[in-house]
């Protein structure tokens, strides 16, 4: 399956905010958050262009493929889907995206990164209902339990996860310990970050 392999800060800098691509508290993060402003490139930081319509629709589309790691066909996909089905097109978008078990496991805060959550899921160290699931895109449904392998517990990366006591997932999810359970669909409030569908949907209806 085709994933995007370069490097990641620079997708960040590149749309202006933190995407979420590395995990927090790392030097590779801090070093984002010093040079969030500035666009990537040898000029990045003279480079100011006036933005036309379609550029801010651009940026828009970039910003929340990137943030949710899909590539072009997937994510005009998830669109497709979503103008398909009754109600607001954005919400239903975000909805598909917020479904997927990587996105998921790492709002449940199994995973310090999607792209990381994406890999545990890949290699199996997921279950669904008691299934073991490898594919990342999977939609996860109302009342399914979603647990970790007994051994993928000791993976240093899920166990800094599950021994901090702060973390509290969206409201549509519940965790307790490696235990998750989606309590209900996500809808558009369950989701922070500051993504604006409606650029999305203009870019894609030109």
């Amino acid at each position: 399956m085709a994933k995007y392999n370069g490097p990641k800060n620079r997708l960040a800098r590149k749309e202006g905010i933190d995407l979420g691509l590395k995990t927090v508290g790392t030097k590779s993060h801090a070093g984002l958050m010093r040079r969030l402003n500035i666009p990537p490139g040898q000029h990045g930081q003279k480079m100011r262009r006036k933005i036309s319509g379609y550029g801010t629709q651009l940026r828009e589309k970039q910003k929340m493929k990137r943030m949710y790691g899909v590539l072009e066909r997937q994510f005009r996909r998830y669109y497709a889907m979503a103008r398909k089905w009754r109600g607001n097109t954005g919400d239903m978008l975000v909805q598909f995206l917020e479904r997927r078990l990587d996105n998921t496991l790492f709002r449940l805060g199994l995973a310090p990164t999607r792209s990381s959550a994406r890999q545990f899921v890949s290699h199996g160290h997921v279950m669904v209902n008691g299934s073991r699931v490898n594919i990342p895109s999977y939609l996860v449904a109302a009342d399914q339990v979603i647990t970790l392998k007994p051994k993928s517990g000791s993976i240093p990366a899920i166990k800094k996860m599950l021994e901090d006591k702060t973390f509290t997932p969206p409201a549509w999810l519940e965790r307790q310990s490696g235990v998750g359970k989606v309590v209900r669909l996500p809808e558009r409030d369950d989701v922070k970050e500051d993504i604006n569908t409606q650029l999305v949907i203009e870019y894609y209806s030109r």
